[in-house]
């Protein structure tokens, strides 16, 4: 786990609370936090919202732009929905307030361990997906939100790159109910959103995952 908090005495208390589940890098900073996330491989980011110089949100958003789909817990005394917002656009996968029961913030690192581990992902030429955290990384521009139907699409295409999916197995798998037309709507917004190349037409067939350049 990589841990970054500026106060020292939050930081000694946490660190003793959860050392006996994970090994933990702190660091004291934001700048220091990034360096480590950038040159180390952690299962989990722990990131408090308000540091010195680059800010939690900040550093998230760092982290993301670097293509690194490690979950990330944030931290904060701020509990305004706005704040939470923020945090989480920036690319965070959970927002836990102060003060806050341990039992609780045990619970939470446990859950993004099981469902968004660092290996939860798929890589698309040089894009990267994470079906658990709903996200595509650009080389370019960094994260691109999906929304739950166009990540469970992609999700459903990039699980067998080589197959062909007909529209009917994409119906029945993502959208119960729906129509061709659903299909081919959901197959424009992905392209709109990231490249048209992310998701390859076969004529008369249907469409499997591209390999974007």
């Amino acid at each position: 786990m990589l841990y970054v908090e500026d106060e020292a005495e939050i930081a000694e208390i946490l660190i003793e609370v959860l050392a006996d589940e994970y090994d933990i890098d702190h660091a004291a900073s934001g700048e220091e936090g990034l360096r480590l996330a950038l040159g180390r491989r952690y299962d989990v980011l722990l990131i408090d919202r308000r540091l010195p110089g680059l800010t939690g949100v900040e550093l998230v958003e760092a982290i993301r732009t670097a293509r690194i789909a490690t979950p990330a817990l944030m931290l904060t005394a701020l509990g305004a929905i706005d704040d939470r917002v923020s945090g989480l656009d920036a690319g965070a996968d959970d927002y836990l307030v102060k003060p806050f029961d341990f039992a609780e913030l045990r619970a939470r690192l446990r859950a993004l361990r099981r469902g968004r581990g660092a290996g939860d992902r798929r890589e698309l030429g040089e894009w990267i997906f994470t079906p658990a955290s709903q996200a595509l990384y650009s080389p370019d521009i960094g994260r691109i939100a999906l929304t739950q139907a166009e990540s469970e699409l992609l999700e459903l295409l990039s699980s067998s790159p080589e197959h062909v999916f007909t529209r009917d197995e994409i119906l029945d798998a993502v959208f119960p109910g729906g129509s061709a037309t659903t299909v081919d709507t959901y197959v424009h917004y992905i392209r709109r959103k990231s490249t048209p190349e992310i998701i390859e037409t076969v004529r008369a067939r249907g469409y499997r995952s591209g390999a974007p350049r």
